[in-house]
């Protein structure tokens, strides 16, 4: 008799398995456990919360819950009991918990999602936490956001604390003139004072809020307020507040309110923390408040790896990390104008790429940093690309660069001012000699509002350097720079004007040379010097001075073979006269341009850019 063959011959040294994987299953099962619950098929558990009793699968409760899996595979008495009784929570929370168990549905309203909260914090079931969260932060508003931070401080909520305490300090004057400011308790005020979110309203505002605190109620509350207002107002910015406004507001206290008492306290901190003679010495006319702002570099634009981008990026001059801020808000560009005033960052102008045409465009946008949010502006007179853009006496001077005509693109001496108050653009005297790629710096003292322009190119790389009367609409010539330099950049420090980086041209071969020196004019005696040299010179890097030092950062550094090591990072102190290299930039960058603005602390979007 022959042996038939099996089908699977376990003696094979080689066999074929396959896996399959219902992607309903795991809904399946839930909908069966839901089924034997409508049933009451099989029920192990009976939970009394309050007066109400609700039936139960201990397997169910345990899979979704540390509390109820602690509580019934631990050696614990309600492990071995049929009935157990739940304290600490509501009956109108806990069926709302259990009907998630069963169906991972989860209904949750105003009226519900503290006793909702309340029973996920005392069952342990995470998930339920965080949508009781997102449910509040969604729904944070004037009239209910002391209530969610007491929800968050009794629950040990960090992150919805944090955002109920942002919304705070983004509405205070809206919410300080509401009832629900005074609800605050004494720490909570302290908190909403010491947590650097960014405000909407000046220092001098703040502390008139806070007075307001403290005065605005009835004896003995008051009484006992002012008992601890000191540590509430060491957490003032005396700093910030103008001379003439914090006089007004000790004048008031005494005045309307015959708190002496609070008077005196608030001199003591001016004192104590700003000698009150250099009560400006920090402040920024153009911030509205440094409370969760801070100072950052920003990377605009320029080309990388993956070709042009318009990304901008930022680093907080403290650290060595760069994030993504923004995107500007147009098709990918270059060549185009940058600058800030009342710290909101304009770009302007500009080219693009257009069937491998380029294409320039005179629109113009501007980025607040505070609402994260862009804006358009007035379009420039005249479109153009490679021109310098500067800020004199608060208004934007467009200089020159690139501009279209019938033949193509030619090089312009028209020049334009932008009121960034009307939203207006205005034509001023043309520049004495055609140029683009150059450079340009504001100069301004009380008597004198000075826009110089240096470099950049005609028919061959320039040195001329002259300078224009913003009040008196004339230009006149100075002293020319010692190089002849184009895509450099120009940084006024006092009362000297650094040039920086760019390059000139060999006088017989016309091959680009880099310019390896910060020069350095003295505008009160109109001379230039040499004042170092950069260790490595390159094309294309972005510059910025900030704090008395200069930033060089990306660009390449040969022209023949485009040699790109283009993430690094120098640092030069003019104060000390020394060089410092910083932690390279993620990418590899060129072409870009660079400024500072002050931006939020805390944003959103805090990942870091790696290499």
């Amino acid at each position: 008799m022959t042996k038939s063959r099996d089908f699977i011959n376990l003696d094979k040294a080689e066999y074929t398995s396959c896996v399959f994987e219902h992607p309903s299953h795991q809904s399946s099962i839930l909908a069966g456990l839901q089924s034997l619950r409508e049933r009451k098929l099989l029920f192990d558990i009976t939970l009394t919360v309050g007066r109400e009793q609700f039936k139960a699968h201990k397997a169910v409760l345990a899979a979704c819950s540390d509390y109820f899996r602690a509580m019934f595979t631990e050696p614990m008495i309600e492990s071995r009991q049929n009935e157990v009784t739940l304290n600490g929570l509501t009956a109108k929370g806990f069926k709302i918990i259990l009907d998630y168990a069963y169906t991972a549905r989860l209904v949750l309203d105003q009226f519900n999602v503290q006793d909702v909260l309340s029973a996920a914090t005392h069952v342990q079931i995470q998930s339920v936490v965080y949508a009781c969260c997102t449910f509040l932060q969604n729904h944070i508003e004037i009239e209910n956001c002391v209530d969610i931070a007491n929800i968050a401080e009794n629950y040990c909520l960090s992150h919805l604390k944090d955002r109920t305490y942002m919304f705070m300090s983004a509405h205070l004057i809206e919410f300080s003139n509401s009832h629900e400011f005074y609800r605050l308790s004494l720490h909570q005020l302290k908190t909403l004072l010491t947590c650097d979110y960014p405000v909407n309203c000046s220092e001098g505002d703040i502390l008139q809020i806070v007075l307001n605190w403290f005065t605005n109620v009835e004896s003995p509350e008051r009484e006992l307020k002012i008992q601890n207002a000191s540590q509430v107002l060491e957490q003032i910015h005396y700093g910030e507040i103008p001379r003439w406004k914090l006089k007004a507001i000790l004048d008031n206290v005494i005045q309307n309110h015959n708190e002496y008492e609070l008077h005196k306290l608030i001199l003591t901190k001016c004192k104590y923390r700003h000698n009150l003679k250099n009560i400006n010495m920090h402040s920024n006319e153009f911030l509205l408040n440094s409370r969760g702002m801070e100072l950052a570099i920003l990377k605009i634009g320029g080309f990388g790896i993956g070709g042009m981008t318009n990304e901008i990026t930022y680093c907080m001059t403290n650290k060595s990390k760069w994030r993504h801020l923004t995107s500007i808000p147009h098709v990918e560009q270059c060549n185009f104008g940058a600058s800030v005033y009342a710290n909101e960052l304009y770009v302007i102008g500009g080219c693009f790429n257009e069937s491998l045409q380029e294409n320039i465009h005179p629109f113009g946008f501007k980025y607040n940093p505070w609402y994260n949010k862009w804006s358009t502006i007035a379009p420039m007179k005249t479109e153009r690309c490679r021109f310098s853009l500067t800020l004199v006496n608060r208004h934007f001077y467009a200089i020159g660069g690139s501009v279209e005509n019938e033949n193509g693109n030619e090089v312009t001496t028209a020049g334009e001012r932008y009121d960034p108050v009307s939203d207006t653009w205005e034509s001023i005297r043309p520049l004495p000699e055609h140029r683009t790629q150059h450079a340009a710096a504001s100069y301004e003292n009380r008597q004198e509002k000075w826009l110089f322009v240096s470099g950049g190119i005609k028919d061959t790389v320039l040195s001329s350097f002259c300078s224009y009367n913003t009040v008196f609409n004339y230009w006149c010539p100075r002293r020319p720079m010692l190089t002849p330099r184009a895509d450099h950049v120009m940084i006024t420090i006092g009362h000297k004007v650094y040039v920086c980086g760019g390059w000139t041209e060999d006088p017989e071969t016309r091959l680009r040379i880099l310019v390896d020196t910060i020069d350095v004019y003295d505008v009160l005696q109109n001379t230039w010097k040499v004042i170092t040299h950069v260790p490595t010179p390159r094309y294309h890097a972005g510059i910025v001075g900030l704090n008395e030092k200069i930033y060089f950062i990306g660009g390449f550094y040969n022209d023949a073979t485009f040699d790109r090591d283009t993430a690094v990072i120098e640092c030069y102190d003019i104060s000390t006269n020394l060089w410092s290299t910083e932690e390279k930039y993620p990418q590899v960058i060129w072409e870009h341009s660079c400024a500072s603005l002050y931006v939020p602390k805390y944003r959103d979007d805090m990942e870091v850019m790696h290499v």
